[in-house]
C-alpha cells in the first residue's frame, strides 16, 4: 500500500482506492471506467438509499438473516447515509450502469466499512449490507422514495406558498380591472383579481394532479430483488421492510402491487414528471404573463411594475429587467427537458429491468428541485409585490374599441363593429363614437360600456 492508495478486491481482482475512501473496489471501478458528466447522484437519493439499507438490516434481523448484531450496526451506518452524513463519499456519476448497481453498491461499501469498524469484524458489502436485495430493487424503490420526500418536503410546500401569495393579491386587487387580450390583441375587461384566480387555478390543478400520482409512488419494487421473483429473499421481506421504511422516513409505503412491472418499468416516473412538466408550463405561462404585463415602462404594457432587483443591462444604464420570471421560465424549459429525457428512459425497459434508471432519478429530483425553487422566488420576490399601475390601466381601457361587444344584443354585431373601426381610427373613447352613431341615450350606453358590469 502506497501512501495515497490501499488496495481493494472484488470479484474481478484488486484495484486502487483512496486511502481516505470509505468505499471500496466496486464503486473505484465505477470511477475509473465511466467520467461522462462530473455530476454526482443527487443527495435525496443517496439519502433514500440510507434509508433502504437501515429498513432492509431490521427486516433481515427479524427474519434471522442477520444477527442482531451485524443487523443493528448497518442500520446504524445506514442511518447516518439517510440523515445526509457521509454524502462525499458517492461520487459516482450519473451517466453509470443502466441499473445503477454502481451507486447501490457504492451504498453498500460505505455501510460496509462504517459497520465493520463499529463491530471490529467483517461486515461484506453484499453478503450482508445487500442482504435480501438487488440492485434492481433497491434503485428503482430509491427512485420513488427520494421523489416522494422531494415532493413532500420540497415541490409541495412551495406551491401552496405559492397559491396562497396569489390569493393574497387576488383579495387585494379585486377593484382593479385592466383589458383583457386573446391573440396579444385588445380583449373584453378582466379583473386584476379573475387574471390571478386564473394563475391560481392552474397551480391547484397541478398539486391535485400530483398528489395522485404520490399514490402510485408509494408502491416500492422492494422484494422482488433481480427480476421480480424475490430470489434470495424471504416471501415477506418486502412486508417487512416497507413497514420500517416507514419508521425512518415517517412517510407509509406498500409493495408494489406487481413487482415484475415494478422491476422492468418505470410508468410511474414517467408519470410524475409529466406531471412535473405541466407545473413547468403553468409557471412558464405565469412568467411570461408577468413579464409582458411588465414590459415597457413606456413603449410596452406598463400595466404592472415588478420591483427592480439588480441593473438590467452593462450597457444601458437605468435599464431593470423582470429577473426572477425571466429565470422562472428557464427552469421551466429545463424541466419540460428533463420530461423528455425520462419519457426516452421510460422506454428503456428491456425485457425484466429498465436500463436507464440513474438518468430518471437525477432529472425527476433535479426537476423538482427547480420548480420548488421557481415557486418559492416568484411568491416571495414578485407576486408579493408586484405594483398595479392603475392610471395605465384605466386609460388603456377608455380607448379599447372591444368595449362595443357589450352592444351587440341592442345594436347587432356589423353596427357594432363600424363603431369599433371608428374609435380605432380616431383614437377616441368607444363611448364618445357610439354616442355619434346610435340612437341609445349616453346613460345607458355608460351603463352598457363600464368596465365593472363587464367583469
Amino acid at each position: 500500500m502506497s501512501e495515497q492508495y490501499r488496495i481493494e478486491s472484488d470479484s474481478m481482482g484488486e484495484v486502487k482506492v483512496p486511502v481516505q475512501a470509505l468505499y471500496g473496489a466496486q464503486t473505484q471501478r465505477a470511477l475509473n471506467n465511466v467520467a461522462i458528466s462530473g455530476n454526482s447522484m443527487p443527495e435525496s437519493f443517496i439519502r433514500s438509499l440510507g434509508f433502504i439499507k437501515a429498513a432492509a438490516a431490521k427486516a433481515n434481523a427479524q427474519l434471522g438473516a442477520l444477527d442482531s448484531e451485524m443487523a443493528d450496526a448497518i442500520y446504524a451506518a445506514a442511518l447516518g447515509i439517510g440523515d445526509g452524513e457521509y454524502l462525499d463519499q458517492f461520487p459516482v456519476d450519473v451517466f453509470q450502469t443502466g441499473s445503477g448497481t454502481s451507486s447501490n453498491m457504492n451504498a453498500n461499501e460505505v455501510i460496509a466499512r462504517l459497520a465493520s469498524e463499529q463491530l471490529e469484524r467483517a461486515v461484506h458489502p453484499n453478503d450482508h449490507v445487500n442482504c435480501s436485495q438487488s440492485s434492481n430493487d433497491v434503485i428503482p424503490t430509491a427512485i420513488h422514495i427520494s421523489a416522494n420526500l422531494a415532493l413532500e418536503n420540497q415541490l409541495l410546500p412551495a406551491l401552496h406558498r405559492l397559491q396562497v401569495a396569489i390569493e393574497v393579491r387576488e383579495n387585494e386587487l379585486a377593484e382593479e380591472i385592466k383589458t383583457g387580450r386573446t391573440h396579444l390583441m385588445d380583449a373584453m375587461p378582466i379583473s386584476f383579481a379573475q387574471e390571478l384566480s386564473g394563475w391560481r387555478a392552474q397551480l391547484v390543478l397541478v398539486e391535485e394532479r400530483i398528489v395522485d400520482t404520490r399514490r402510485r409512488l408509494c408502491q416500492l419494487a422492494q422484494g422482488g430483488t433481480a427480476i421480480g421473483t424475490g430470489v434470495n429473499a424471504a416471501p415477506n421481506f418486502g412486508a417487512l421492510f416497507v413497514r420500517y421504511l416507514t419508521d425512518v422516513t415517517g412517510m407509509v409505503f406498500s409493495p408494489a402491487e406487481n413487482l415484475f412491472a415494478a422491476i422492468s418499468s418505470q410508468d410511474t416516473a414517467v408519470e410524475l414528471s409529466g406531471q412535473l412538466k405541466t407545473l413547468a408550463v403553468a409557471l412558464m405561462k405565469i412568467a411570461n404573463d408577468l413579464r409582458w404585463m411588465n414590459s415597457g415602462p413606456l413603449s410596452g404594457l406598463g400595466e404592472i411594475s415588478i420591483k427592480a432587483l439588480q441593473p438590467g443591462s452593462s450597457i444601458m444604464p437605468g435599464k431593470v429587467n423582470p429577473v426572477v420570471p425571466e429565470a422562472v421560465a428557464m427552469a421551466a424549459a429545463q424541466v419540460i427537458g428533463n420530461d423528455t429525457a425520462v419519457t426516452v428512459a421510460g422506454q428503456s425497459g428491456n425485457f425484466q429491468l429498465n436500463v436507464m434508471l440513474p438518468l430518471i432519478a437525477s432529472n425527476l429530483l433535479q426537476s423538482i428541485t427547480l420548480l420548488a425553487n421557481s415557486c418559492t422566488a416568484l411568491a416571495e420576490t414578485t407576486m408579493a409585490d408586484f405594483v398595479v399601475n392603475s392610471e395605465t390601466s384605466k386609460a388603456n381601457l377608455r380607448r379599447n374599441p372591444i368595449l362595443v361587444t357589450a352592444l351587440n344584443r341592442e345594436i347587432g354585431y356589423n353596427k357594432a363593429a363600424e363603431i369599433a373601426k371608428r374609435a380605432y381610427q380616431e383614437n377616441r373613447p368607444v363611448l364618445d363614437v357610439a354616442i355619434e352613431m346610435t340612437d341609445l341615450d349616453q346613460a345607458r350606453l355608460e351603463q352598457l360600456l363600464d368596465p365593472k358590469n363587464l367583469i
